[in-house]
């Protein structure tokens, strides 16, 4: 029998309910009562209401001696669609007790008595919260009616052979589980390796699918991306709404927010947790009572977050004998066991793990208990710290690789090939939480097992041979291979593999070690971002390798795949692991192979990427300076490690604002590229690109947009659309297309490219937040100021929370939002906002960065919609002072610093010199952008402000009639410059005594921003 469900009916439409009862007109006469089904219709009156009348189809006549023939009725349950939702109470007397009625049974859930008699005396897995069964067209319809339910995502791994169920354990669970009548909604078994965690989890598990679970997912929590993944995969297999198959975290998020209100039972459990406060906000939760989390981990320390934890210690001795004993009957090998079984129980310390590599050498090799312990007790071999101090289980280290060694015997006599014991100590290197089967298919591991473990005379090495010598070692329960599981199909425990790296000899392991790097590298994707898991297991990998291998990966230089793993952050957006991992690299490449070495200097260089990404542009200059020069003296001005080097630093000048020093080194190095590699190779498309956004940022929009065009076309062609580096082109290309004007051209280029980089790379990569940022400088561009807002303040708080406050790029986002808080007629915000912007980055970035006069002048414009001119004033004058000596007189920052100025002194009443400035500026803004770029508009707009405000109203009309009409045809009817600009022609005619149609009359609205 499993647990009750109950229900709560809703709706308003009739609803079938059944149910049985003993009445007495189903009697014969001097018979007993036999029982009569109660089915029909709970009313549809409303079925969520305080009691219904049970129209059954069976209405039974009234006695004549008043006998109720409903008698013995009361008391029966009634169900809807399997939930138990009322009891029956006999009572209608005005019909002579012909009719029923039901009496609901939430309203006594709600009781607290009630429920807590529920919870502590009811069937395990009953609750006292009801599901809610809702009236609809004809029957509702039960999870098993429409095939769903119950849900498994996962898979739930297979209880094992001879699997013990440790009541002791599991009383203890259940406690946890329930304390005082309160449901504790996590717990997470917390033990050493080998205790039999993951098949007590896969236990609770089955048992929770037999007492009416409707839903369990399983999911490996060595790192959160696994867990997010498996989160999302239980989403789509849900249909949640608004699921997209394409975008792992918001899925997951989708599927936490069912979680937490469904009113379904589920179990998620996540398997071998490495960090329970890494996976943060990925804990699941229910509000409503219905689920339950169960995690596994190796830590001992607090759970934090309300979950219990409940230790796990090795098998009692009576489980022991009784799994021996189980586990020798099951592989019909009864007769191994004698009266020594509990001796060696005793030696195995009576560790699960150790005590199933001892049954499955037993069944295999068909030895006593008497014979394996004379060979264990032979074959001791040492496992120094092979458990973390806090497990307190050095000794069963000792005896696990004695247990082990001996499997790996049994196994190397059965295996035909040889390649079981060579596979396995390859395996060993690797992370233990997996690596992809293909692994084993690569021309590298061939190669060498078949040089290094065969005769001249053999044939060569195939990945048939490879898969057998696996599946081998899995047999012998040595390692798992299932390549249901990729990317980490090849698991080992990591006890299992510690026993293994302890046996290999000295001399073999420099060649391994740069075997197993050279097969990594042969699997590795060109490009990481479509394979984020694949990249992610063979940076763990590689990880694993270096560690297990010590200096051996760096002779006689550094490896390859160590350089490729710290890249594959980069790529990746992973700026705080790339700067801890270049650290560690540049100082084992100078420790290891001298501070002039081509591979340090590497490092270095790959250091300064991770700073400059991060957003510590000075420390990327500092490092890169050094190494342009290290290079240039080592190698040579025309080495392509020096290009690089000197591209990289152009970068940094260029995020620095120091624009000019990156055109003069890019304009050389795509000179160098294009003599020396030729116009397609992706280094100088990358070159010029640079280069192109430096001539942007310089304000050469055009000359930025004629390279940017043809850069786009030929890696669109080389590479394909959906490449990171066209993707990046594109959005650059949009980008200048923004800043020359033609807005709608770049909102339909970025919308595209936002799209993309969220399928291909995820919301949370730091590429899609630019993407986003970018399209909503371009809505904001547009006039379209909601829109805009909307994606900025979602930029920000992604910014704040994956970069921190102080990083360049939320300064940024933040500093954008508040222009459009501005332009939305929301002031007080973007000062608060600009406020604070200006001053941090005054702080971080130093006075003259490009950056902090941009967010100054921001502030201004703020201070003078806010009515504050003459603060504003003060700040545009320096403004302009600096751009001017920094960027120059025709540079377009400085342009836009002294039409923001002459706004400012026009506000003052400072008329004539807000119109000697804007005069210049209309001329500037006319001969360098065009007389149809936006800002121009806008420059010759308040320009006839000023004329107007001078008395010039001719000149001012003659000057706006044509600015409503470019505007018009430009950007529409509705965009807000053009609304601005007719108004103040409207002005301009009033004081004129002419009258625009459709306009009353009205004030000027001022400058145009």
């Amino acid at each position: 029998m499993g647990p009750v469900r109950w229900g709560q009916p809703g709706g308003v439409a009739p609803l079938q309910f059944e149910g049985a009862g003993f009445p007495a007109f189903a009697a014969d006469t001097g018979d007993q009562a036999h029982f009569e089904y109660l089915r029909g219709e709970l009313a549809d009156v409303s079925t969520s209401s305080s009691g219904w009348v049970l129209d059954c189809p069976v209405w039974p006549a009234a006695s004549p001696d008043s006998e109720r023939p409903w008698a013995g009725a009361s008391g029966a349950a009634v169900f809807c669609d399997g939930r138990l939702v009322g009891v029956v109470a006999e009572d209608n007397r005005a019909m002579g007790f012909r009719r029923l009625h039901a009496v609901p049974v939430h309203e006594a859930l709600s009781l607290p008595g009630f429920a807590d008699l529920v919870t502590r005396h009811g069937h395990p897995g009953t609750t006292a919260l009801p599901e809610e069964v809702t009236a609809g067209s004809g029957r509702t319809k039960s999870a098993e009616d429409n095939g769903m339910w119950p849900v498994e995502v996962g898979p739930v791994p297979a209880l094992a052979s001879a699997f013990q169920p440790r009541h002791m354990l599991r009383d203890r669970i259940d406690t946890a589980k329930a304390r005082n009548g309160t449901v504790v909604l996590a717990q997470v078994l917390s033990g050493g390796g080998g205790v039999g965690k993951t098949q007590l989890a896969a236990a609770c598990a089955t048992d929770a699918f037999r007492e009416g679970v409707d839903l369990v997912v399983w999911a490996l929590a060595t790192e959160a991306q696994t867990v997010i993944t498996r989160y999302a995969q239980a989403a789509t297999r849900l249909q949640l709404p608004g699921v997209s198959g394409e975008d792992p975290p918001t899925d997951a998020r989708l599927l936490l927010d069912w979680l937490a209100t469904t009113r379904r039972r589920w179990l998620v459990v996540l398997d071998d947790l490495t960090d329970p406060a890494a996976l943060g906000a990925w804990w699941p939760v229910s509000r409503t009572g219905t689920g339950w989390v169960l995690a596994t981990t190796r830590m001992k320390g607090p759970m934090g977050g309300g979950r219990a934890r409940v230790d796990i210690d090795v098998y009692e001795p009576a489980e022991s004998a009784a799994y021996l004993r189980e586990r020798l009957h099951g592989e019909n090998m009864g007769h191994l066991l004698d009266d020594q079984a509990p001796t060696l129980a005793d030696a195995l310390g009576h560790l699960p793990l150790a005590l199933g590599l001892a049954a499955a050498y037993m069944a295999n090799e068909e030895l006593t208990c008497a014979a394996y312990l004379r060979r264990f007790t032979d074959r001791r071999t040492r496992l120094n710290e092979a458990l973390p101090d806090w497990a307190d289980m050095e000794g069963y280290g000792r005896q696990i690789t004695t247990a082990l060694l001996l499997s790996l015997d049994a196994a190397r006599a059965t295996d035909t090939t040889g390649l079981a014991e060579p596979v396995l100590r390859l395996t060993a290197l690797l992370d233990p939480a997996g690596h992809p089967h293909t692994l084993w298919t690569t021309q590298t591991l061939l190669n060498h097992l078949t040089t290094t473990h065969t005769t001249p005379q053999a044939p060569q090495i195939t990945a048939d041979h490879t898969h057998s010598a696996l599946r081998l070692l899995h047999r012998y329960a040595l390692l798992t291979c299932d390549t249901r599981a990729e990317p980490r199909a090849v698991r080992i425990h990591a006890l299992t593999a510690r026993a293994v790296r302890e046996n290999v000899s000295d001399p073999v392991l420099p060649e391994l070690a740069g075997t197993a790097g050279d097969a990594l590298l042969e699997i590795w994707p060109e490009a990481d971002q479509p394979h984020a898991d694949l990249a992610a297991v063979l940076r763990a990998n590689t990880d694993a390798l270096a560690h297990h291998t010590g200096d051996h990966l760096w002779h006689p230089e550094g490896h390859t795949v160590l350089y490729h793993a710290g890249r594959s952050l980069l790529n990746a957006g992973l700026h705080g692991p790339a700067i801890t991992y270049w650290q560690h690299m540049t100082e084992r490449a100078e420790q290891l192979l001298g501070d002039e070495h081509p591979g340090t200097l590497t490092a270095r260089a790959n250091l300064a990427s991770s700073y400059w990404q991060a957003g510590r542009t000075e420390k990327a200059i500092t490092i890169l300076e050094q190494v342009v020069e290290d290079r240039q003296r080592l190698l040579g001005d025309e080495h392509p490690g020096t290009l690089t080097a000197r591209a990289n630093l152009a970068v940094s000048y260029w995020q620095a604002g120091r624009t000019d020093e990156a055109i003069t080194i890019e304009e050389k190095v795509v000179e160098d590229r294009q003599r020396l590699l030729g116009d397609e190779h992706p280094d100088t498309h990358t070159a010029r690109a640079n280069l192109a956004s430096s001539y942007w940022q310089a304000g050469r929009t055009e000359k930025a947009i004629t390279i940017l065009e043809q850069v786009v076309e030929d890696r669109q062609r080389l590479l394909g659309d959906e490449h990171p580096d066209t993707l990046t082109a594109r959005a650059n290309l949009a980008a200048s297309y923004q800043q020359a004007g033609r807005t709608e051209k770049a909102i339909t280029i970025l919308e595209q490219v936002v799209e993309d980089r969220q399928r291909l790379l995820g919301d949370e990569h730091p590429d899609t937040h630019t993407a986003r940022a970018n399209l909503a400088s371009s809505y904001w561009q547009a006039g379209r100021t909601e829109k805009a807002i909307t994606i900025l303040e979602q930029v920000v708080e992604d910014r704040q929370r994956l970069l921190g406050d102080e990083h360049p790029d939320t300064l940024t986002a933040r500093a954008n939002l508040a222009v459009s808080y501005q332009q939305a007629g929301r002031t007080d915000e973007a000062i608060t906002i600009l406020e604070q912007v200006v001053e941090d980055i005054e702080r971080l970035l130093g006075d003259e960065h490009p950056g902090t006069l941009t967010a100054r002048a921001n502030l201004a414009s703020s201070y003078w919609q806010a009515g504050r001119t003459d603060e504003a004033i003060t700040i545009e004058e320096k403004v302009v002072e600096d751009r001017q000596r920094l960027l120059g007189d025709e540079h377009p920052g400085t342009l836009t610093a002294r039409a923001n100025l002459a706004a400012s002194y026009q506000q003052a009443g400072r008329t004539e010199k807000a119109i000697t400035i804007l005069e210049q500026v209309v001329e500037d803004r006319q001969r360098l952008l065009g007389d149809e770029h936006p800002g121009t508009l806008t420059a010759r707009a308040n320009l006839a402000v000023s004329y107007q405000q001078a008395g010039r109203t001719d000149e001012a009309i003659t000057i706006l009639e044509q600015v409503v009409e470019d505007r018009q045809r430009l950007l529409g009817d509705e965009h807000p410059g053009t609304l601005t600009a007719r108004a103040n022609l409207a002005a301009s005619y009033q004081q004129a005594g002419r009258t625009l149609p459709g306009y009353a009359d009205g004030p000027m609205n001022g400058t145009d921003g």
